[in-house]
């Protein structure tokens, strides 16, 4: 049951991006290079993101499955609600702290996150902010 109202909890979040990292003038000036698809899974929830140029044009829930993508971040609904604390503990507070610890999997074409780490940590970070308003 805690599980579920984590889930529901966070199904507002990932959607959130678009408000969140487009209203951020420097973020989409740093990410003006980025131009493509990534999943964000929370639990069993995918959300497909669309970045064109920095700004976060679309964010689809549960995206048709052969829909491409570049690179997907998956980990379990408690596992992000913890690393969208305004302040997260030790080992939640990084999106590569939880693939090291096992809560987060990243999969696919690593190669533009790699190129871009502090724009794609900032964005994922984004709703950090949502938190601390609460």
């Amino acid at each position: 049951m805690a599980e579920q109202k984590t889930a529901d909890a966070l199904e507002d979040m990932v959607p959130s991006l678009l408000q969140l990292a487009n209203n951020d003038a420097y973020l989409i000036h740093r990410g003006r290079f980025v131009d493509l698809d990534i999943l964000v899974e929370i639990g069993a929830t995918s959300y497909q993101v669309h970045i064109d140029h920095g700004r976060i044009a679309n964010c689809d829930r549960n995206p048709l499955p052969l829909r491409p993508w570049t690179f997907a971040i998956r980990g379990s609904a408690d596992t992000w609600r913890r690393f969208w604390q305004p302040i997260p503990e030790p080992q939640f507070h990084d999106i590569f702290a939880l693939v090291k610890r096992g809560g987060f999997r990243i999969e696919g074409n690593t190669y533009p996150l790699m190129q871009n780490l502090l724009y794609f940590k900032d964005v994922l970070a984004a709703p950090r902010q949502h938190f601390a308003g609460r």
